[in-house]
């Protein structure tokens, strides 16, 4: 995803539920975190969650046959909500090529390695900062631990479908009462092993407005949902955007749902994923659960990696 220095927390905004400031938060991230629950060197963190059931329950999903990507094209022109734009090189007569791109941030779908954030110079299940991130990438908790994919149920929350709007405007917060009234309406309760798909319609939005500065304004969730992401056994969690509704509404904290997430509760994220056609075809079936594939290009020690997550129904 993003480095922690990106975005700044707005002084004085209002702040009405816990987590509202860094001690809060210091308490709440204390009080959840998954370290040393699968053992003292594990290096996948709810990954394990995803167990042989869960993976065959989500095959048995499969009834139609219908796949769709969650990847977003790569966005190749700079603008507001992408400092690092996609390239592509033609090269030997224009029949060999060559990509580059800085993924982490607001433009490129892809997956964030558990070696990605860090909070007070520790990792996940408590490594120090020192033991794991170096000049040659992650010596623990690297995207590699994912080399063999990921198979689960994954379950798309439509909050604008929600609230009958196309999209929510940037700083909206999603807070437990938003993802149970989904569940409500969708019919579909989140389980240990799933993955959620959170879609805040931020692709219509930048479709018909344009683009803005993501980084800076989303909608996204609150960081007080933390607690019930871990009763229910979340696996894995992805977005439209960064997941983070921002500003924070956490004085002091950034990011506070990517520090909970990944480094509390060892959850890789999808960020960015495009969830508009996933979104459509979910409401054509009347289906918001399906099975979910993430693979990955298993690079030794690297913080994540662009990805195209294809759920089929």
């Amino acid at each position: 995803m993003i480095g922690l220095a990106i975005g700044v927390t707005v002084a004085g905004q209002s702040q009405s539920r816990a987590p509202r400031n860094a001690a809060e938060f210091d308490e709440l991230f204390q009080r959840i975190k998954n370290w040393g629950r699968w053992g003292q060197d594990d290096q996948l963190g709810s990954a394990n969650l995803v167990t042989v059931a869960k993976r065959k329950q989500a095959v048995g999903l499969v009834k139609n046959g219908v796949t769709v990507s969650l990847a977003h094209n790569p966005l190749t022109e700079r603008a507001e909500d992408n400092s690092n734009p996609f390239e592509h090189t033609m090269l030997r007569g224009f029949s060999m090529d060559r990509y580059a791109v800085s993924y982490h941030g607001y433009a490129h779908s892809h997956i964030d390695a558990l070696c990605h954030i860090l909070y007070k110079d520790q990792t996940y299940n408590g490594y120090a900062r020192a033991d794991v991130n170096t000049e040659k990438g992650c010596t623990k908790l690297g995207i590699d631990n994912l080399k063999n994919g990921i198979v689960t149920r994954g379950i798309l929350i439509d909050i604008p479908r929600l609230k009958g709007v196309e999209y929510l405007e940037p700083g909206t917060a999603v807070y437990v009462e938003d993802l149970e009234a989904w569940e409500k309406k969708a019919g579909v309760k989140i389980s240990s092993g799933d993955a959620i798909l959170l879609r805040t319609g931020r692709w219509a939005r930048r479709a018909k407005v344009g683009p803005w500065n993501v980084g800076q304004s989303a909608a996204g969730l609150h960081a007080s949902v933390a607690p019930w992401i871990k009763a229910r056994g979340v696996a894995f969690a992805g977005s439209d955007d960064a997941l983070d509704v921002t500003p924070s509404m956490v004085e002091g904290v950034t990011l506070p749902i990517h520090t909970l997430f990944i480094t509390a509760l060892g959850i890789n994220l999808l960020d960015n994923q495009d969830l508009e056609a996933l979104g459509e075809t979910a409401a054509r079936l009347n289906r918001w659960e399906f099975m979910l594939t993430i693979n990955p290009v298993p690079v030794t020690g690297g913080t994540g990696f662009p990805l195209n997550a294809i759920a089929m129904f």
